[in-house]
C-alpha cells in the first residue's frame, strides 16, 4: 500500500520536473484532502469541526489544470515530458488523461496512478480546446488530456497556497508548492462523485466519498467558511448548485438517509464525529 509520504514524495518528484514552468498544479481528491488536514494541523488555526478522522488512504494524485494551459498547449507541454521521465505509462481506453506507475513485485503493489482533470465544459467555449463529457482535448496536441469536472465551477477560486517539503532523512531535501479547491469546491465535486458511487461495490458504495465530504468541512478554516458562503449566494442559480441542494438533502440531510449510512459505515468513522453539526453545515450552504 502506498504510504502518504511516499505519494507526497511522488508529488514533489513531478514537481521538482516542473520547476520553472507554467504548470501549477491543483490537487484534489483524497490526496489533496490529506494535504489540507496537514496544513491546518501545522499551522494550529480553528477549523468549523473539532473532530477530524483520520485522513484515508490512497493511491491516486488527481491533478487539476487550469483551463488556461489546456487554451496555451505550449504551456502544457512540460507536463506531458515530466509524467514520462519520471516513468508513468498511460492507462488503456484513458490514454492522455490517466497515468500508471506500476510498483513492485508480481501484484504490483504500490501502483502509483495519475488522474489529469480541468474545470468546465464551458471554460473552453469559444477556443481551440475541444471538449465531450470524457476529454478536454488541447489542439494542438502536446500528449495531455484533461477530464472536465462540470460541477467543479469555482475551480480557480479561493485556491489555498501549500507549501510541500520532503523530510532529510528520507530522500533528498526537495520542495514544491501546489495549490488546493476552496472548500465549497471540493464539497461540490465530493457530492456528485458519491451520487456516481453510492451504488457501485467495486468503489465501496461511495464511503469514502461520504467520509471526504465530512473531513472538507472539519478542516475548513473560518475565512474559507465565510468565502464559502458567498460562493453559495453568488452561484444559487446555476444548474449544479440546485443539484448539489437536492443531493444534500437525498443523502445527507438526516442520519437515516443513505449518505450518513455510508459515512457511519467507513473504516474512518468514529462515534465522536460531530455528524449533526455537519448536516447543519451541509444544509446552510447547499439548501435544497
Amino acid at each position: 500500500m502506498i504510504t502518504m509520504p511516499a505519494l507526497q514524495k511522488e508529488l514533489l518528484d513531478l514537481l521538482h520536473e516542473l520547476h520553472g514552468t507554467d504548470v501549477k498544479l491543483i490537487i484534489g481528491g483524497g490526496f489533496g484532502i490529506y494535504l489540507k488536514t496537514d496544513h491546518v494541523r501545522r499551522i494550529e488555526v480553528r477549523t468549523l469541526l473539532r473532530q477530524w478522522p483520520e485522513p484515508r488512504s490512497t493511491n491516486d494524485l488527481d491533478l487539476f489544470l487550469r483551463p488556461e494551459l489546456l487554451i496555451e498547449p505550449a504551456k502544457l507541454k512540460p507536463l506531458a515530458e515530466a509524467i514520462t521521465r519520471l516513468g508513468y505509462k498511460v492507462v488503456k481506453g484513458a490514454e492522455k488523461y490517466q497515468f500508471v506507475k506500476s510498483g513492485r513485485g508480481r501484484d504490483k503493489a504500490g501502483s502509483i496512478k495519475i488522474d489529469i482533470l480541468t474545470g468546465p465544459q464551458n471554460r473552453f467555449e469559444g477556443t481551440s480546446v475541444r471538449t465531450d463529457s470524457r476529454r478536454a482535448r488541447p489542439n494542438p496536441s502536446v500528449g495531455i488530456h484533461a477530464h472536465p469536472v462540470d460541477e467543479a465551477l469555482t475551480l480557480e477560486e479561493g485556491l489555498l497556497s501549500v507549501f510541500l517539503d520532503q523530510k532529510p532523512d528520507m530522500s533528498e531535501p526537495t520542495h514544491g508548492q501546489v495549490f488546493l479547491p476552496q472548500p465549497y469546491t471540493f464539497l461540490m465535486m465530493k457530492l456528485f462523485a458519491f451520487r456516481d458511487r453510492i451504488d457501485d461495490a467495486d468503489k465501496e458504495f461511495g464511503r469514502y466519498h461520504a467520509l471526504d465530504l465530512y473531513t472538507i468541512l472539519a478542516t475548513t478554516m473560518e475565512s474559507e467558511w465565510k468565502q464559502a458562503l458567498l460562493f453559495r449566494d453568488r452561484y444559487r442559480n446555476k444548474s449544479h448548485v440546485i443539484e448539489a441542494g437536492r443531493l444534500v438533502a437525498k443523502f445527507f440531510s438526516a442520519l437515516e438517509k443513505s449518505g450518513m449510512i455510508r459515512l457511519r459505515e467507513s473504516s474512518y468513522y468514529r462515534p465522536e464525529l460531530q455528524l449533526d453539526e455537519f448536516m447543519s453545515a451541509m444544509h446552510e450552504l447547499f439548501p435544497a
